[in-house]
């Protein structure tokens, strides 16, 4: 790699991740799930936890490039079969108290050309055998964090006119900037950004919005609030009381929809990565919080299964809000990686919320959950929406409508 100092910013973001994404504390164990593209960070996270005290770090190994071979050559009926001890495992491990770490270094199109019947059944069968795990991750039950760093198929996807090598280079140059590795002191630039986001989550919590009101090209949205929303963001605490960061980087402050009060029609303003595959340019039309249409220029075949996956797929399960001259958006750069393409737009995701989006909401039964308006599927997909041209208003419980987003930038200061 001829990234100047590549070796030191490679350990600086592997202590970023264990001493900001998941504050590791001294006898926990950490659990860790990981693409074997990955490989060198993840041997530099187990190395500065070990070093902070962890008396175990066990890695859970997924080959993409197997994936695709068992979709080019597995039987076509087989594809609702999943190792189930693997995620039985996992969820085990942070049931005991592990703090989870998820590594990721998808190729946004590795399934691409696959059979689609057996694509959809895959992804099926793993959301629901990964679904345990996402209730306890909605519960904060332990600290979590979502990494995707550098690969080089991806890479040739985000610089495709670049060879492999240089687009791998600049990619990671891009990350390591993104995540503010390339300061001096990346743990204490990112406690500041971490307190910046605390000030404005606070005062969306404290408005206790009724509804939303995104517009913006081709999307003119209402999006119901429960009584009780909590909007969350940046740093977040565990059940025992420790801090972590679910994803970095992080821009977003986000809460959860009413899931039966979602009106109006949405239009994607980044591409979506999903399950392999890529869905460009589409829309999404909701009524009664469902969606009940939906266009794609591109992979609607994908999308159309996705809203599928389970009866309640198609709802909204979170809303997220950030400025469009946030740091990622301001790169330049269309990564085809929610991780990164969600913290550079304002987004929306189908699926299951996070029960800690809501007063007492970790307490609460599913079904319990649902009756407040929350909703629970076995998918959770961002997708983003936001532009420059996006304005948001909140409407207040008397009616009144205030301005909270006007151009793709806050309404208001903090």
């Amino acid at each position: 790699m001829a990234i100047a100092n590549f070796e030191e910013k490679l350990k600086k973001y592997a202590e970023l991740v264990v001493k900001v994404g998941l504050n590791v504390q001294p006898g926990q164990k950490m659990i860790v799930r990981a693409m074997t593209n990955t490989a060198p960070l993840v041997r530099e996270i187990a190395a500065v936890a070990y070093q902070l005290g962890s008396p175990l770090v066990t890695i859970v190994w997924v080959d993409e490039q197997v994936k695709k071979i068992r979709h080019q050559y597995a039987p076509r009926d087989s594809f609702a079969e999943y190792p189930a001890f693997l995620l039985d495992g996992i969820r085990k491990e942070i049931e005991e108290g592990a703090a989870f770490l998820q590594v990721a270094g998808l190729d946004p199109e590795a399934l691409k050309g696959m059979d689609p019947e057996a694509v959809a059944t895959s992804r099926s069968t793993f959301a629901k055998y990964r679904k345990a795990i996402g209730e306890l991750q909605g519960q904060n039950a332990v600290q979590w964090t979502v990494v995707c760093p550098p690969t080089a198929d991806w890479a040739k996807h985000v610089f495709p006119d670049k060879d492999k090598e240089e687009a791998l280079e600049m990619l990671w140059e891009k990350i390591f900037t993104l995540c503010r590795v390339d300061q001096d002191d990346p743990v204490a630039v990112w406690q500041k950004h971490l307190a910046d986001l605390a000030k404005r989550r606070k005062v969306l919590t404290d408005k206790a919005y009724t509804a939303l009101h995104l517009r913006a090209p081709g999307t003119d949205l209402k999006v119901g609030l429960p009584a009780g929303h909590i909007w969350a963001g940046g740093g977040a605490k565990s059940a025992k009381n420790y801090d972590f960061v679910a994803n970095i980087p992080t821009e977003e402050v986000f809460t959860l929809p009413h899931k039966d009060q979602t009106e109006g029609t949405v239009s994607s303003s980044k591409p979506l990565s999903y399950f392999g595959n890529m869905i460009e340019n589409f829309s999404l039309t909701f009524s009664k919080g469902k969606v009940v249409k939906l266009s794609a220029e591109r992979g609607e075949d994908v999308l159309r299964g996705m809203v599928e996956t389970d009866d309640t797929a198609g709802f909204l399960g979170e809303v997220a809000l950030l400025p469009h001259k946030s740091p990622i958006s301001q790169s330049g750069v269309v990564f085809l990686n929610s991780l990164y393409d969600e913290n550079a737009s304002c987004h929306l995701a189908l699926g299951s919320a996070y029960k800690f989006n809501l007063e007492g909401g970790p307490a609460l039964s599913t079904e319990e959950f649902a009756k407040v308006g929350g909703n629970t599927s076995n998918i959770h997909v961002d997708f983003m929406f936001g532009t420059g041209e996006l304005d948001v208003d909140g409407v207040k419980d008397d009616g009144t409508v205030e301005p909270v987003m006007r151009a793709g930038e806050w309404a208001f200061d903090v």
